[in-house]
């Protein structure tokens, strides 16, 4: 066991004295008291020894033989003993101070791994380590765009912001500790009001190897060094802490999304349930989800959005080019900013209203040139992005993107799937528009677009969007013209290829006029103004029933890999359909069809006139319609038989269809029986009509047997506004002119 110095000194001092009362000499008694001096001394300082001294020197001035020497002896071990204590106390309290200053570190340490999140991190170091800020105060503070501003202080300070030039500044900048033994000294020092403080230590504190808020100790008396390694070894394990909670909410985050994506049913609602997600991790009042749509940016999904004007410009989408989201699309970077108005491209509704931070995001999609789909989210406020905030939204969005794919696929089989089921039924005319519109509707770029149908040998113009089709009905395609346009050549196209032509690399218009006139493919075909096309052949058996033309007005690169994987899905259910239509036409034709002369039979001309009649009430034309009887004709067939009958019908088939204008129908109704339908015809053009047919069937004979006819006029409105009284007109008109013996009776 060590006995304390007091104890020593004082047992010395008694020793000596006991010494030179038993009478022992000088040399016996000088010791004892030097023990005592330099004890004293050692333990209490010079000036301690010194009373000491003079004590010693006291004590020893009755006994025999003392001498001056023994008090220069005294001074000399106080002195001495001084120096070597005085070492001795200092590291005695620094090593009480370094304990005291370690023992605040590990209970601090101990306690970092409880905070539940970064906010409630960051705001508990000060409580932490209060005990080592004596004098001033412990704070973190936060970066802004203007400098720092104090998330949490012990004690309170009434200085909430700070510029970034001071201390704090230099070690968020050089992302290392700062620390300054007298402020007095430091040009940059920026003082708390009301604190005495003489040293300041900044700390970074960094997530993701980012520096992300500052811990800052200030007070009265400098810190040793071993406080400083301390303190910097504690803001690392602090960073590693930020590190593992930043690790843990994205992992979170992207569990979560994984399972509202999963429940998701359409692209609407995983697009809801995504942006709310993500907004309360991140802690941000809204966000929208947009979908390029040709050349518009359409919102997908929006949450948080109040303000009227904002909500106009989600109803009616973004105009190509304007805001941060067309530029995502073109560059398929994202954008992070605190100062949106200074951005080149900005929605004015969000300027007016004066918001400042957002960051806008590609959502990936697979072989896509452009970025489809753009995540937006945003606040007024000024707002800088950490980088584990950055790393976090690009995983959120790869993710999602991931899971809109998913959906995107399993939406586009159930439209497509709906339509056809709906379709299937429906006459062919009826078919055209819905597909086109769909095609255009879930091929990513496309935003207009036409569909050429196979008749008789040419392409013609069946529907168009965003195009004149009224205009483009006067085009007829060769099988040439169209091969010319694909430009893949035939093998490819029968194998249903679709190819993409951008404005970019090839003159779109020029390769227009080669195969149509460019007064009409430059006007009702805007050829002029398409930037990109996709062309995708429909085959069946061995012939291209259809062309496909779906095109983007604004961007040569609006279509990739992604586009053509949709339009892919499109060719065989659309060959199958138009096969299907093309079979049940050629039926319907071949029921509304005479077999013998192949003119279109009575259940046609029912059809036929009826619409026809319909028009003529709507838009206020004359609609004629004419009866024609034969004269002759039973002499034929009861003399020369039922194949030279049969010849007779049909040539005077071929003689009425020589005769027939462009617009005019001629029907069979039966036996010796026909008919024409007039449209826009007034009454004196279907008479002159008539008798033009009369003329033609009169110069035939057979053997020696000639044809004549008898025919009767009705025209709409004058003679009848019903299909039953126009054909009680023609009908008794054509008795008439039997009776008379005339040709044409009106």
């Amino acid at each position: 066991m060590i006995l304390p110095y007091p104890v020593i000194a004082l047992g010395s001092i008694l020793l000596g004295l006991l010494a030179g009362y038993l009478g022992y000499t000088d040399p016996y008694i000088l010791p004892w008291f030097m023990i005592f001096t330099a004890a004293t001394a050692s333990v209490y300082g010079l000036g301690w020894g010194l009373l000491a001294v003079g004590v010693s020197t006291f004590l020893l001035l009755p006994f025999p033989g003392f001498h001056i020497a023994a008090a220069a002896l005294l001074l000399l071990s106080a002195w001495l003993a001084h120096g070597i204590g005085e070492s001795l106390r200092r590291a005695h309290r620094r090593a009480k101070a370094l304990a005291k200053s370690q023992r605040y570190l590990a209970e601090a340490l101990e306690a970092l791994p409880q905070a539940p999140n970064r906010e409630d991190l960051l705001r508990g170091l000060p409580q932490r380590l209060a005990a080592l800020g004596e004098g001033g105060h412990v704070g973190v503070w936060v970066p802004t765009t203007q400098g720092f501003r104090l998330l949490e202080s012990i004690p309170p300070l009434p200085l909430k912001e700070v510029p970034a030039s001071g201390v704090m500044g230099r070690a968020f900048r050089e992302g290392r500790p700062v620390y300054v033994s007298d402020v007095g000294k430091e040009p940059n020092h920026i003082p708390a009001p009301g604190l005495n403080a003489r040293a300041e230590l900044a700390l970074p504190l960094k997530e993701r190897g980012e520096a992300v808020a500052v811990l800052n100790l200030e007070r009265g008396k400098p810190f040793a060094p071993e406080e400083v390694e301390g303190l910097t070894r504690f803001a690392q394990a602090v960073s590693l802490q930020l590190d593992r909670l930043a690790d843990l909410e994205e992992r979170k985050l992207i569990a979560d999304l994984s399972e509202r994506l999963q429940s998701a049913s359409t692209l609407e609602e995983a697009g809801a349930k995504a942006l709310a997600l993500l907004l309360a991790s991140l802690g941000l009042p809204s966000g929208t989800l947009w979908e390029a749509r040709g050349g518009r940016m359409e919102a997908l999904a929006y949450h948080g959005v109040e303000e009227p004007t904002l909500l106009q410009v989600l109803r009616e989408g973004l105009p190509y080019g304007v805001g941060l989201v067309w530029q995502v699309y073109e560059t398929r970077s994202p954008v992070f900013t605190a100062r949106y108005a200074e951005e080149s491209r900005v929605v004015p509704a969000l300027k007016a209203l004066g918001w400042r931070t957002f960051a806008a995001l590609p959502v990936p999609s697979l072989g896509a040139p452009r970025s489809r789909r753009v995540l937006v989210v945003g606040q007024k406020e000024e707002r800088l992005w950490r980088k584990a905030e950055v790393e976090r939204l690009l995983l959120f969005c790869r993710t999602l993107g991931l899971g809109l794919e998913r959906l995107e696929e399993k939406s586009r089989h159930q439209a497509v799937n709906e339509l056809f089921l709906n379709l299937l039924q429906k006459p062919p005319e009826d078919l055209y528009q819905p597909l086109l519109e769909e095609a255009i509707r879930q091929v990513p770029g496309a935003e207009a677009g036409s569909l050429l149908v196979l008749e008789e040998g040419h392409y013609r113009y069946k529907a168009t969007l965003g195009y004149d089709l009224e205009g483009l009905r006067k085009v007829a395609f060769t099988l040439e013209d169209q091969l010319r346009w694909y430009g893949q050549g035939k093998e490819r196209g029968l194998r249903g290829e679709p190819r993409i032509l951008s404005a970019k690399e090839r003159d779109i218009a020029k390769i227009s006029h080669e195969t149509a006139p460019a007064e009409v493919i430059d006007t009702a075909g805007k050829a002029r103004e398409i930037r990109a096309n996709l062309c995708l052949p429909i085959p069946y058996k061995g012939e291209v029933l259809a062309y496909l033309n779906l095109d983007n007005l604004h961007d040569p690169l609006a279509f990739g890999e992604d586009s053509l994987e949709a339009a892919r899905f499109f060719a065989a259910p659309l060959a199958t359909l138009l096969h299907e239509s093309r079979t049940r036409k050629l039926l319907e034709e071949a029921a509304l069809t005479d077999p013998l002369t192949g003119l279109a039979n009575r259940r046609a001309f029912d059809r036929f006139f009826q619409e026809e009649l319909k028009r003529a009430e709507r838009y206020g034309y004359p609609l004629s319609l004419a009866v024609l009887d034969l004269k002759g004709f039973k002499q034929v067939n009861d003399r020369l038989g039922h194949a030279v009958g049969d010849l007779a019908l049909l040539k005077v088939a071929e003689a009425l269809e020589k005769e027939r204008r462009n617009g005019d129908r001629l029907f069979r109704w039966g036996g010796d029986e026909f008919a024409a339908i007039f449209p826009h015809t007034p009454k004196q053009g279907a008479i002159a009509a008539a008798f033009r047919y009369a003329q033609a069937i009169q110069g035939l004979c057979f053997e020696g047997l000639c044809l004549g006819v008898n025919i009767g006029v009705a025209t709409y409105p004058e003679d009848g506004t019903t299909l039953d009284a126009l054909l009680s007109a023609a009908d008794t008109r054509m008795y008439e002119a039997k009776r008379r013996g005339q040709v044409v009776a009106a």
